[in-house]
């Protein structure tokens, strides 16, 4: 793994190097989208799992940027999707719907939570699998995500890693939560009707780059939104 542009060249990065070019400023709430997609632009392959297009060196990222993470959003249906197990960082699910995946039902008290909305009629079911204090009630038809960013902070986790998907990645884009995207291209072409990293009605963000690194044709890039 190599820097591109962005910092210091560098040809043999350690794992303490990848904490340092992906650290988050300090003092502040900061939300990182997390996306891997192929070279044509699919966020799966014919799986419908990401584990079908990443690699070594895509894990290597993805559990760095995990050990800079406070907390861990992700939609419920990705959840389901990926079969997400509980983690040595709180995870906290999104969905309207108040939906618990099966996989996340039996987690250690604390380690879930779940964000979602006042009107769900899935909420005493999941206040039944999670418990009333791990139930952020955000909005009565729709999860406020602004509210979500500031309530996590509030709580101490200011570094804030979602992992999708695509329809939560476009939301958190479009309702200005977004502080950085962290995307890793893999040299791959899929074809097929397989989906975006984002996914829903159009936006239109800017970007900047603030980083690349390469490793065997895998690309890296630190983005950060324009506002």
């Amino acid at each position: 793994m190599r820097v591109l542009t962005g910092a210091a060249p560098n040809e043999n990065i350690t794992d303490a190097d990848l904490a340092e070019l992906y650290a988050p400023p300090a003092g502040q709430p900061w939300l990182r989208v997390g996306m891997v997609s192929t070279v044509d632009g699919s966020a799966t392959g014919d799986d419908a799992r990401t584990a079908s297009i990443n690699n070594a060196a895509d894990q290597r990222v993805f559990q760095a940027l995990r050990s800079l993470a406070d907390v861990i959003i992700v939609g419920a249906g990705t959840a389901k999707a990926e079969k997400y197990a509980p983690t040595d960082k709180p995870i906290v699910l999104v969905s309207r719907k108040a939906q618990v995946p099966e996989s996340l039902q039996n987690a250690p008290a604390g380690s879930v939570y779940l964000a979602t909305c006042s009107r769900s009629d899935g909420l005493a079911s999941a206040r039944e699998i999670l418990g009333e204090e791990h139930i952020l009630e955000l909005g009565s038809h729709r999860v406020d995500l602004p509210l979500l960013k500031t309530t996590l902070a509030e709580r101490g986790w200011t570094s804030q890693l979602c992992e999708g998907g695509p329809h939560l990645s476009r939301d958190m884009v479009f309702q200005g939560c977004v502080d950085e995207v962290a995307a890793t291209t893999v040299p791959r072409l899929v074809a097929g009707a397989y989906p975006r990293t984002t996914e829903g009605a159009p936006v239109d963000i800017a970007l900047t780059l603030a980083m690349l690194l390469e490793d065997e044709g895998t690309l890296f890039g630190r983005w950060a939104l324009g506002r």
